[in-house]
């Protein structure tokens, strides 16, 4: 081939080529590539009431259980309760063995009988021989007495007449002394056999009585021992024994448990104690849900528990239709505070981080997702305090924001806003008539 020719093809060749280079320039710039845009769900950020709750888990136990423990070791005679029945304060549940305790009984009350009947004989008898005879002889005294008095003044006033001589009346004057002498003797000796001796054989009467009345006394308690009543209102719980065995003084014959209230024992960690007090509402729920209560706060400990530094919070609630037994494991959730007009935002707005610092997705009037850092605070079921970071109005994604880069554009396809504020509000009024109801 000439070489010419090879030269004009290879001309040729690269003319074609650039021509079809400079086309397929030109037809990419006509058709721009088309931008991504991602389909998402938002909710609007909202203002709403907010409650902080403390949650735990518990065991359920009774409001007042009582173990019935008989004072006297004797076999039982007779149950008049089974393990279940409803008793009432000062129902007889069982009687034990006492036929022995009856005699005793009888046989005190024998005696009593004696002991009254002897204290009534010496305090409302006659006096004894010597009472009688101290009272003769102060009879006696005093009528000498008498005759002396006579004798003196009619002698003094026969002195007086000059019939007499003076020494006569010196006579009746030293015997009216004498009988006075021995009429003070024999009152005195009166007075003192009325005081010493009728108060003696009265007190010693007195204490044979009252010895007798204790010895009694004693009997029938021993034989109201051998009958056992229930203290408390409730159920009975527990019933080891049966009719025929033997009790023991000090051991528990029965178990009566009042569970028409009951009461949730919670450990609570150290950082949420501080937001408890008594009085908080509060609800119980079975581990499978299928029960509810609701009550309030009755104690919280001051104190920590060194090994979990956990602290001890009941929470007593009234168990209607005793749907709730003690000694289950239950769930305690518990209304510490209630913050109104927050700053709330779904749960599911807040993106999964590695940082302390929360994330969400927030779109804004120009249809692209920003990345924005918030500080939250109080969570209640699927709502979460905002304290700052968002305002009232604002959008965020609550579905597709999963991986979604900074400013991406997005398309709104669903507002998820009336239906979370219903949402909200519904669990504001439930919670408010659950509070008025408590």
């Amino acid at each position: 081939m000439p070489k010419y020719y090879f030269c004009n093809t290879i001309k040729a060749a690269a003319a074609v080529w650039i021509l079809l280079l400079a086309v397929s320039c030109g037809a990419a710039k006509e058709e721009p590539e088309a931008q991504t845009i991602a389909p998402v769900q938002v909710a609007v950020v909202r203002r709403a009431s907010i409650h902080r709750i403390v949650k735990a888990q518990g065991i359920l136990y009774a409001h007042n259980q009582a173990s019935v423990t008989p004072k006297i070791s004797a076999p039982i005679s007779e149950f008049y309760v089974n393990r279940g029945s409803h008793v009432h304060k000062g129902q007889l549940l069982a009687v034990l063995e006492n036929r022995d305790l009856t005699a005793a009984v009888v046989d005190a009350k024998g005696q009593l009988d004696q002991s009254e009947a002897a204290f009534h004989s010496i305090t409302a008898g006659t006096l004894p021989e010597e009472l009688t005879k101290a009272q003769a002889e102060v009879q006696a005294a005093k009528e000498a007495l008498g005759a002396a008095q006579k004798v003196l003044e009619s002698r003094k006033s026969l002195l007086d007449q000059g019939a007499i001589p003076r020494r006569q009346v010196d006579e009746a004057n030293v015997a009216y002394i004498q009988a006075r002498g021995a009429y003070d003797v024999a009152a005195k000796h009166l007075s003192s056999l009325e005081q010493v001796g009728r108060e003696s054989d009265t007190r010693q009467a007195q204490a044979q009585l009252e010895a007798a009345r204790g010895r009694h006394q004693g009997a029938q308690a021993q034989l109201e021992y051998s009958k056992i009543y229930s203290p408390i209102d409730g159920v009975v719980a527990e019933r080891p024994l049966y009719a025929g065995e033997m009790s023991s003084a000090g051991t528990p014959l029965l178990t009566v448990m009042d569970v028409s209230r009951v009461v949730a024992r919670a450990n609570v960690p150290a950082e949420q104690i501080k937001y408890l007090k008594v009085g908080n509402p509060a609800t119980i729920t079975s581990v499978d849900a299928s029960g509810e209560l609701n009550g309030k706060v009755s104690v919280v400990s001051p104190a920590l528990n060194p090994n979990s530094t956990t602290a001890e919070v009941w929470v007593e609630a009234l168990n209607t239709g005793e749907s709730m037994k003690p000694g289950s494991s239950v769930h305690v959730s518990i209304m510490s505070q209630t913050v109104e007009d927050a700053t709330v935002i779904p749960q599911a707005a807040i993106l999964p981080s590695e940082t302390i610092t929360a994330m969400v997705m927030v779109v804004g009037t120009d249809s692209l997702a920003h990345q924005r850092a918030i500080e939250a605070g109080i969570r209640e079921g699927d709502r979460v305090q905002v304290l700052k970071g968002l305002d009232p109005g604002e959008l965020v994604i609550v579905v597709g924001g999963l991986g979604l880069e900074d400013k991406t554009m997005v398309k709104v396809e669903k507002s998820e806003n009336k239906s979370d504020e219903k949402t909200g509000e519904k669990a504001d009024e439930k919670t408010k008539k659950k509070t008025e109801k408590q």
